[in-house]
């Protein structure tokens, strides 16, 4: 394949993986204020309200060949969310809400097309990663026109015009297999504002002649080729292992509370093993987007849910504190929280920092990653008509 096929097609993955991340943050802040006795489950963020929202819809396929395209997208998550945390509008910082789907695996049902939603718009993180490294690969059918027109369906896209609506969906199949005309799901996608970015995981050219490109086309959206087996280059620099450090230090300051405080704090923690497992310098990334503003935990971290007064102290019920809290006075508890506050952002601070001049390190390196690039130069482009950029 071409070099610039490859290039285009890395930079498709990492365009839809950052999109995914945009639209979970931007639901972040929508949420009512609640009382920690209110709270039995995590809080589910649905509705836009004022913030403005990225909002990403990632549809995968999962059939046999295309073990590749997973391995880059479980690879790339962080970067692509990183490189998304740095994205203004209006000199406001965009939330951001990931969907995910997989479609043309035998495992998937039939009757619905081959086709499952993993998970719906959302700004969990630590939950987006989750089911990114549970996708597993069996062969099976791949309907294109489909799956875009369930994830216009089944998921929520609002009407505000400032929000970045986008869909990648990627594939190696002709993109007009199915019941489902494609260009009848991209007219449904204009009417909605949304646009489809078709990331082809073959020949560009092949791509072309099997309407992956019309398909994105249709909705002015970005045609990519990738090669989907490439392997993610991870490139360390001097600056990893005090970020890993900081890493331990940062994950000291969440304060788990309510029935899913614990069980998410441990998923926490499986999600950093997993960034781990491909490489040190995944487990950075994942670190960086720690840092952000896009990493919130406000369902079953104390620090985030009092910041964003979606918790009211004086009406903690102690069954739902954690064993350091409990007999507590609301004001030793309000001075708690205030120092675990301060001490999360003097780490934060300390991770940017060190982010900053690993990001120059690895600027100098050749680095070239299909997904990830393919979804991050879409972005960008797009993002241009709704007002945004990037620092």
């Amino acid at each position: 394949m071409a070099k610039i096929n490859v290039y285009t097609m890395k930079t498709s993955i990492k365009l839809v993986l950052l999109s995914l991340i945009i639209s979970l943050s931007c639901n972040a802040n929508s949420e009512k204020k609640l009382s920690l006795n209110e709270i039995s489950t995590p809080l589910t963020k649905h509705e836009p309200v004022k913030n403005q929202f990225i909002k990403v819809a990632i549809l995968l396929d999962t059939s046999n060949s295309m073990d590749g395209l997973i391995d880059q997208a479980k690879a790339q998550l962080w970067e692509i969310v990183n490189e998304l945390s740095y994205a203004r509008c209006n000199d406001n910082k965009p939330n951001l809400l990931i969907s995910i789907y997989e479609y043309g695996n035998d495992n998937l049902n039939s009757g619905e097309g081959y086709i499952r939603q993993v998970l719906a718009f959302s700004n969990d993180l630590d939950e987006i990663s989750k089911e990114l490294f549970s996708l597993t690969t069996n062969g099976g059918n791949e309907y294109c026109g489909k799956v875009i027109q369930t994830s216009l369906n089944q998921l929520d896209w609002g009407k505000n015009k400032d929000d970045l609506k986008l869909i990648f969906i990627a594939g190696n199949e002709p993109f007009t297999q199915g019941r489902i005309n494609y260009k009848d799901a991209a007219t449904n996608a204009n009417e909605k504002e949304v646009t489809i970015n078709t990331i082809f995981c073959g020949d560009y050219y092949t791509g072309i002649s099997t309407q992956w490109k019309d398909g994105a086309d249709l909705t002015n959206g970005d045609y990519i080729a990738i090669n989907h087996n490439h392997k993610t280059v991870h490139i360390p620099s001097p600056y990893d292992d005090k970020i890993l450090q900081l890493n331990k230090r940062l994950n000291s300051t969440y304060v788990a509370y309510g029935s899913s405080g614990s069980k998410k704090m441990q998923l926490q923690k499986e999600q950093d093993d997993n960034a781990q497992g491909y490489s040190e310098a995944n487990a950075v990334s994942r670190t960086v987007s720690k840092s952000s503003h896009l990493y919130k935990n406000s369902s079953w971290d104390l620090v985030d849910a009092v910041e964003l007064e979606e918790v009211v102290i004086t009406e903690l019920k102690e069954e739902a504190l954690p064993d350091e809290l409990k007999n507590k006075s609301a004001s030793e508890i309000k001075k708690y929280i205030e120092n675990k506050k301060k001490e999360r952002n003097a780490i934060q601070a300390q991770i940017q920092e060190l982010n900053t001049k690993r990001k120059v390190y690895i600027s100098k390196q050749e680095k070239n990653n299909g997904l990830e690039s393919a979804m991050i130069k879409a972005i960008k482009t797009q993002a241009i008509n709704k007002n945004y950029k990037w620092e």
